[in-house]
């Protein structure tokens, strides 16, 4: 049984309850027990205390879209490996996309999957399930099986549902099962031939060039389906100005639509590919200044819901090759905190709506427990340092894989103390 810790003089930022004060926070068996005003709370005898003046105490961060790549891909990660990441990145629960080998669309790989993070220790995980069998985008897969399991949420991710009778289906029959459907929005046809970002620069670089209408096409689509079922549906990674423009209009029609962008597409454009740069080359690739602006703005008005990593690891041999054949994807869950916090240093997001992003509202969305430090509630809390500064070097990765565009970065702001269910996952020097 977890013991007792006392979190001292943190700056309390908790959104759900309405906080954003300096407050002492005791965790009793796993559970938060008080939440007081400074020095109202008795240091108990066996009790751990930190005093945490200058930190931020916050939910602890939930990450809603990550390949942990087991089982079937372990020389990329592990789930070990991966949520020990998550747990050093400040997150206490990451959502575990399916495109696995096999894939995720059945009862035993979602066990599977619950029974090695609980094996690990390090972060909750919520399997997704596949909305097709295999994703091959033909038939559905057993909603049903994959609920009863444990799963979440289902998509395809990796891959778009191209057939959009199937996508249909499937968002009529996730709603009857109380899944949320995720949205992997890619037009293939246009896509297909494509590496980078379409324009000027992939004409340069003589590379493949994939247009934004590509992603806006199928968001424009799903949005549709959404709203002629009426069921919810989430749009992950958003890229460009334009589907952020059909994801605001579809929120004022009332189409029950979430949304989610990753730290890359907020701090990187497509100048970082320049050179063949294969550490930056993922799908959605990175897009304009322009597009980069519009998530920022997203972001702030509520249009985007949640901040999410699309953590994908791969192995050095993924990437050090000819551009076109690299494997698309970065680790992010390291990287996160401090990108995000970049934005609220430049008074683009308040530290609020940052705590709203990365934990409250990944929590509403996949209706899971977290997001809230309410007395009674799970002990999963997350302390950051604003100022804390480092160099983001591949010696201290705790991802399996090293593929970031943001090595050698120095960096601001990182978690410093992460605990899930009153057990300490993670711990930096105070």
């Amino acid at each position: 049984m977890p013991g007792l810790i006392l979190l001292k003089n943190g700056r309390v930022i908790d959104p759900a309850n309405g906080i954003d004060q300096l407050l002492d926070l005791l965790i009793a068996g796993g559970r938060i027990s008080a939440v007081a005003q400074p020095g109202s709370l008795a240091e108990q005898s066996g009790c751990l205390v930190y005093d945490l003046a200058g930190k931020w105490v916050v939910p602890g961060l939930i990450d809603m879209h990550v390949h942990l790549r087991e089982p079937g891909q372990e020389d990329k990660e592990t789930i070990a490996t991966g949520t020990r990441a998550a747990a050093a990145g400040g997150f206490t629960a990451v959502a575990a996309m399916p495109n696995t080998n096999p894939v995720n669309d059945n009862q035993t790989v979602t066990l599977f999957i619950l029974a090695k993070a609980a094996e690990a220790g390090f972060a909750r995980v919520y399997p997704v399930g596949a909305i097709s069998r295999g994703s091959k985008g033909e038939h559905l897969a057993e909603f049903g099986e994959l609920r009863q399991a444990g799963a979440v949420a289902v998509t395809d991710d990796g891959l778009p549902v191209g057939n959009s009778q199937l996508m249909r289906r499937a968002l009529e029959y996730a709603g009857n099962h109380d899944l949320l459907v995720i949205s992997h929005a890619e037009e293939l046809s246009l896509s297909h031939s494509g590496t980078m970002n379409h324009g000027a620069l992939a004409t340069r670089l003589g590379l493949g060039g994939i247009p934004s209408v590509a992603e806006e096409i199928m968001v424009y689509r799903d949005l549709a389906l959404a709203e002629f079922t009426r069921r919810p549906i989430h749009i992950a990674h958003v890229s460009t100005k334009e589907s952020l423009s059909l994801i605001r209009r579809a929120k004022e029609k009332g189409v029950a639509v979430t949304a989610e962008t990753a730290p890359h597409y907020f701090t990187l454009t497509e100048t970082a590919v320049d050179g063949y740069n294969t550490l930056a080359k993922m799908n959605p690739p990175l897009r304009t200044e322009a597009d980069v602006a519009a998530v920022r703005e997203a972001l702030r008005d509520g249009t985007l819901d949640a901040i999410a990593t699309d953590h994908a690891p791969h192995s050095e041999l993924d990437k050090e090759r000819e551009f076109a054949l690299a494997a698309n994807g970065i680790i992010g869950l390291e990287t996160a905190v401090p990108l995000t916090l970049r934005l609220v240093r430049e008074n683009q997001l308040e530290a609020r709506r940052m705590v709203e992003l990365l934990s409250v509202n990944p929590a509403r969305i996949l209706g899971v427990e977290g997001g809230a430090l309410s007395v009674g509630a799970a002990a999963d809390v997350t302390v950051i340092d604003p100022e804390k500064k480092f160099i983001f070097s591949e010696e201290s990765i705790q991802s399996k894989s090293r593929n970031s565009p943001f090595l050698g970065w120095e960096l601001q702001g990182k978690a410093v103390l992460t605990i899930m269910a009153g057990k300490i996952t993670w711990q930096e020097t105070l």
